[in-house]
């Protein structure tokens, strides 16, 4: 149990968010369907519908699968806070925005081992999320996840939660004020809603309750650190998977969907799909890399007597 100085008044009834529990009620379930990915649902197994209508429009904005994932469960820890303080979504108010943004600052992230499961006591574990955030990397700079919410997520649960009210306002299937509204400065448009392009753009918030966000510095390692890492892979798949994602900058889920017709060694190039415009796109690598590539593929090609060009192109770069 947290205990926090927040007390929001609502409707002349104060609400103490530090004895506020939020059971983790529903779920989101995949379908495995190409048109309908991911169904939220809420406590008693029903699709929440007004959510599968704002999913639908992100498919139909052409969304990925994991981008609408990520949308949905924003919003199953909004309605599980709905649930928790006894408000309808489509009654919910500026009020309920501020205190479930309170709320998420102090909780807990379901699993794990938290304050109140470990029997510690509650100013204590007020007094730790000052302090625990997440240890960073010596080596990397990377920082550990901590107990609590990143900021990044917060940040994300807002513009998420703004763009579901947005949806069912202009649909009229919602209310009519949004409960996360723009900034005070912004209300009267859209964020650069004037602005000039010969200048920069300035930093402007867009909602009232998104949280501010520290710019991360790009991250690296010592070229002995890297040297040592790459001696302790044990296979020229991981040699040729780390020298591609290192030459190429791509992500290892664009590098781990590519088939054996996506690399074009005599012009040092893989073509893979981008994450979120879906797009092809061919990638320079190094020499190295497809050294360690084709130090892979070796034995495989060795073993099969004959086979069709046209139909191993079309078989996965890597086996897992």
């Amino acid at each position: 149990m947290l205990r926090s100085c927040a007390m929001i008044v609502s409707e002349g009834q104060p609400r103490d968010l530090a004895g506020l529990v939020v059971p983790s009620v529903g779920s989101l379930m995949e379908t495995g369907d190409v048109w309908e990915p991911w169904r939220l649902l809420d406590p008693h197994g029903a699709v929440l519908v007004p959510v599968a209508e704002f999913l639908k429009d992100l498919r139909a904005c052409g969304r990925a699968v994991s981008t609408q994932r990520s949308y949905a469960m924003a919003l199953l820890r909004w309605f599980r806070f709905l649930w928790a303080v006894g408000v309808s979504w489509d009654q919910a108010t500026q009020v309920e925005a501020r205190d479930f943004c309170c709320w998420i600052q102090l909780v807990d992230k379901p699993g794990g081992s938290h304050g109140h499961r470990s029997g510690r006591s509650a100013d204590a574990v007020v007094a730790e999320s000052v302090v625990v955030q997440g240890k960073p990397n010596s080596v990397t700079g990377k920082t550990s996840p901590g107990r609590k919410y990143a900021a990044a997520t917060k940040a994300h649960s807002e513009s998420v939660l703004r763009g579901f009210y947005d949806f069912h306002r202009d649909a009229g299937s919602g209310p009519m004020v949004n409960p996360f509204p723009l900034a005070r400065r912004g209300r009267g448009g859209r964020t650069h809603a004037h602005h000039n392009p010969m200048e920069p753009h300035r930093r402007e918030r867009s909602g009232q309750y998104r949280p501010r966000l520290v710019q991360r510095m790009p991250r690296s390692i010592p070229d002995e650190w890297f040297n040592e890492l790459f001696v302790r892979l044990s296979s020229h798949r991981d040699r040729a998977l780390v020298a591609l994602w290192v030459s190429t900058g791509a992500r290892a889920c664009e590098l781990l969907g590519s088939t054996l017709g996506d690399t074009d060694p005599g012009q040092q190039l893989i073509t893979v799909v981008r994450k979120g415009s879906r797009a092809l796109q061919q990638l320079p690598a190094s020499p190295d890399a497809f050294v360690w590539l084709r130090l892979y593929q070796e034995p495989a090609a060795r073993s099969r007597t004959c086979w069709s060009i046209t139909s191993a192109n079309a078989n996965p770069q890597w086996t897992t």
